[in-house]
């Protein structure tokens, strides 16, 4: 048992903490980053974070309440690794160094971002513009190594010589792919965390009610239509959940589904658990099935390889 606990709850962080002998947990969350969504709350395998809807009638919805339960949380770190938008932070003594990363018995969600600043063109700052959580700096410099205030002033010449850098806090990137559909082809590529189907029926929605487009955290997934239905647009759909935990209607009128969820590979009885809380019990199986055909092959490849 901890020497002391603590919580502390203001508009800005959530914090947690556990005061040992020798070691100090801490917990933040912090509320500016976090979507309300369903991921640490799944994932948790002590049921400790729990996300509460925040309805307001005649008013916009506010993005879903996460709490956390600090009797039930033990501060095992998962709720940090699996959340989508890097909104939580687990250290020990001041450390953010994972015992379960370290030891490999959870696996890191894979946000697979990969660049070419050598396509960029000189001019275009496209990704930076679009990205909605302002992860993007882009930078450039002039063949003297010194920053290009405006690039417009510059002659044919000097705008040739222009180095593009582009640096992303992957971190908290949860991979929407606003910025690849905005850069030019061939130049950026984002791989989803998260796959899986979004679905709304327009039938069993409450009238004129628009919760899940409030506090969707991507732009244009979500869209109401002239006749006042709810669209939905796929493409940058990160299936977080937070429109489902908004919805009023408990069954039917709001699908989502996760089928695949992009990870290192581990062996993890905890992650076993917690990919089916987030999937379903027939999607985790098959991503265990599949984990495993491809350690069966590796075996092949490396016996013919000593053969």
């Amino acid at each position: 048992m901890p020497y002391k606990s603590s919580k502390q709850d203001s508009s800005d962080v959530l914090t947690l903490e556990w005061v040992l002998q020798v070691k100090n947990y801490k917990l933040t969350l912090d509320k500016h980053r976090c979507m309300g969504c369903q991921i640490c709350c799944l994932a948790c395998p002590k049921e400790a974070v729990t996300v509460e809807r925040q309805l307001k009638i005649g008013e916009k919805t506010l993005k879903p309440k996460v709490d956390i339960n600090l009797d039930k949380c033990n501060f095992c770190g998962i709720c940090d690794v699996t959340c989508p938008f890097g909104a939580i932070q687990v250290t020990l003594n001041g450390v953010h160094n994972l015992a379960l990363i370290a030891t490999k018995s959870y696996p890191k969600l894979e946000r697979t971002i990969t660049l070419d600043p050598k396509e960029c063109p000189k001019t275009c700052s496209n990704c930076e513009t679009a990205c909605p959580f302002q992860l993007i700096k882009v930078s450039k410099t002039g063949f003297d190594g010194k920053p290009v205030e405006d690039i417009h002033e510059l002659s044919l010449t000097e705008k040739r010589r222009i180095k593009v850098s582009v640096d992303i806090k992957k971190e908290y990137c949860p991979t929407c792919k606003i910025c690849e559909i905005n850069c030019p082809p061939k130049t950026l590529r984002v791989t989803k965390i998260f796959e899986g189907k979004i679905a709304i029926d327009s039938s069993k929605c409450s009238l004129n009610c628009h919760a899940c487009v409030d506090v969707c955290p991507i732009p244009n997934v979500l869209t109401v239509d002239t006749d006042g239905k709810v669209v939905v647009n796929e493409v940058c759909c990160i299936y977080c959940g937070a429109c489902k935990n908004v919805c009023p209607v408990e069954v039917d009128a709001l699908l989502v589904k996760r089928i695949k969820v992009a990870h290192e590979r581990v062996h993890s009885g905890a992650w076993n658990k917690a990919l089916e809380k987030l999937t379903s019990k027939r999607d985790g199986v098959k991503a265990l099935k599949a984990v495993a055909s491809i350690k069966k092959r590796d075996i092949v490849i490396k016996r013919l390889q000593d053969e």
